[in-house]
């Protein structure tokens, strides 16, 4: 059974990737005028990151995303000054942009323990406010996750990623660091005619058992969800990672790729992706690419290729399949339209699931 529900503006099937929360400060408490005491403020809300959320969690946990924090104390005889109001706190991953609903930047978490003040809690009441509090701040805000890239590149070592990236990019890639993590990954920038550009990011290999944080396996696979799609890379032949590692056919690949994302967060295979058939210049490539397809299309009848444990649970769809030969840059041409057609897809997609009422005008 898949678990990818259809998409929508704050996930591309069941990912999320960006979220909108109702917050507010808390009222002040009432001033007590004949002794001339003052109440307390009322308590803020920020967001906090910790390692251990994420988005999904986060948006399953709190529903009704509205986080408002508690009112200041009033004055009174026993306590002339009171006490301020608890305060809210929303966590939230690290590598998150907090922004206002004018998409201004309220501020950025790139490592455990950052926090952002997103909405004050109101004054007590005062000789200066005639005793009366004030309300406190209401905002709508938005966690955005921090992207590296447009697109990710997924597949194993040896299936031409890099050689895919030089052959779509100009000018050459380069490597990019960020503050909220430590891998730098390689970037090249897709140019079409219109001069708009897509971002694709080539991270570090990834090995069978990368879940199993083998190698840069996990770290890689914590940054596949920093990017708005995924680009899987297979050689249409096959490979053999090492000689103690047995041969795995093109669809034996997919299905693996698909399995370490899936083991890493459950999640990750919802995302949109295209799959690139690399090194279509070898010999009987066009069989294999037709072997290949017809897997593709009834993996279920090829299950018995794989141990049962590297099967995936749900069986991804491509929105495209792409043959191409980086080395010769057969296809690559028809590579950058389908990027673009899928991108611009979600994009609009987006955009109508943000603005409702564009929906009926049509009607």
């Amino acid at each position: 059974t898949a678990r990818c529900a259809s998409a929508s503006a704050t996930g591309y099937g069941n990912f999320v990737d960006n979220l909108r929360l109702y917050v507010r400060g808390g009222s002040g408490g009432m001033g007590l005028p004949r002794l001339g005491g003052q109440g307390g403020k009322g308590g803020d809300v920020r967001v906090v990151a910790q390692n251990a959320v994420t988005l999904k969690r986060f948006k399953d946990k709190y529903p009704q995303k509205r986080f408002i924090a508690g009112v200041g104390i009033n004055s009174s005889v026993r306590t002339l000054r009171g006490q301020k109001g608890e305060d809210q706190e929303v966590m939230a991953p690290p590598g998150i942009t907090v922004t206002n609903d004018d998409g201004k930047v309220l501020g950025e978490l790139n490592t455990e323990g950052d926090r952002v003040l997103v909405a004050r809690g109101g004054q007590g009441g005062s000789y200066h406010s005639e005793f009366l509090p004030s309300k406190g701040q209401t905002r709508q805000i938005r966690l955005d996750l921090k992207l590296i890239a447009d697109l990710g590149l997924v597949g194993f070592p040896n299936a031409g990623k890099s050689s895919l990236l030089i052959a779509l990019s100009h000018p050459k890639p380069q490597i990019a660091s960020y503050a909220f993590t430590t891998l730098r990954p390689e970037i090249g920038k897709v140019m079409y005619e219109d001069h708009k550009q897509i971002s694709v990011a080539d991270l570090p290999g990834l090995i069978e058992g990368a879940h199993m944080n083998r190698g840069m396996g996990h770290q890689f696979l914590k940054h596949v969800e920093r990017t708005r799609q995924l680009l899987f890379v297979v050689d249409v032949c096959g490979f053999q990672l090492a000689s103690k590692t047995p041969f795995r056919s093109a669809f034996e690949a997919v299905q693996l790729l698909i399995k370490e994302l899936e083991l890493y967060k459950e999640d990750l295979p919802c995302k949109p992706a295209v799959l690139v058939v690399n090194k279509m210049d070898l010999p009987d490539a066009e069989d294999k690419l037709t072997e290949l397809q017809e897997q593709l299309l009834n993996p279920h009848e090829f299950s018995h290729l794989l141990p049962d444990d590297m099967l995936p649970k749900n069986n991804m769809v491509f929105r495209h399949v792409v043959p191409i030969s980086a080395a010769t840059g057969f296809g690559i041409a028809h590579l950058k339209t389908y990027i673009r057609q899928s991108l611009d897809k979600d994009a609009s997609m987006a955009t109508d699931s943000l603005h409702p009422e564009l929906w009926n005008i049509q009607g």
